[in-house]
């Protein structure tokens, strides 16, 4: 994949981060995210698992915010996100398990009593996709993608990998 190439797919992948279509990413985002899964599953806010994933979504506005809101005005601009963003998460792919993992951990939390043990089924990952704006046809598809060895479950490195790369955290030409 060439530079041009590369940068297109994360402009494109801002957009699934843009909840509101605002054109900046900003807290409100990652909270419109939690909220739009936590009413998926029929998960309450005040509750235990309710809380963790609003502070998973913070502890990801966090961090996007700390590796790419250059000007500090608590947005991330579709520029920022481009050179800002998708650089530092794609040359440091560890970086993008530090800050998404929590909120993808509580939201595999959401899905099912046993789901933090054994992790999400296919059908709930397809739910959380198509929550997030993913059309059905594709999101079912991704999702039972994703569980390729059949188990019948997702687990959370495996979902972290594929977000990650759903992101462009991979080298340009890899």
């Amino acid at each position: 994949m060439d530079s041009a190439e590369y940068e297109r797919k994360i402009a494109s992948r801002f957009a699934t981060f843009d909840q509101d279509g605002s054109g900046s990413i900003d807290r409100e985002d990652f909270s419109a995210a939690a909220r739009a899964v936590l009413a998926e599953f029929g998960v309450t806010a005040r509750s235990d698992k309710g809380q963790a994933v609003f502070a998973g979504a913070e502890a990801f506005w966090q961090g996007m915010a700390g590796i790419a809101d250059v000007d500090g005005d608590q947005r991330v601009s579709r520029e920022e996100f481009i050179t800002g963003a998708a650089k530092r998460l794609r040359d440091s792919p560890d970086r993008f398990a530090e800050i998404a993992r929590p909120f993808l951990r509580a939201v595999i939390a959401v899905t099912a009593p046993d789901a933090a043990r054994t992790g999400a089924t296919p059908e709930a990952v397809a739910r959380v996709l198509g929550v997030l704006g993913t059309p059905a046809e594709l999101s079912a598809q991704v999702a039972a993608a994703l569980d390729g060895d059949g188990d019948g479950h997702v687990s959370e490195d495996e979902i972290l990998a594929a977000f990650s790369g759903y992101c462009g955290v991979e080298a340009p030409d890899a």
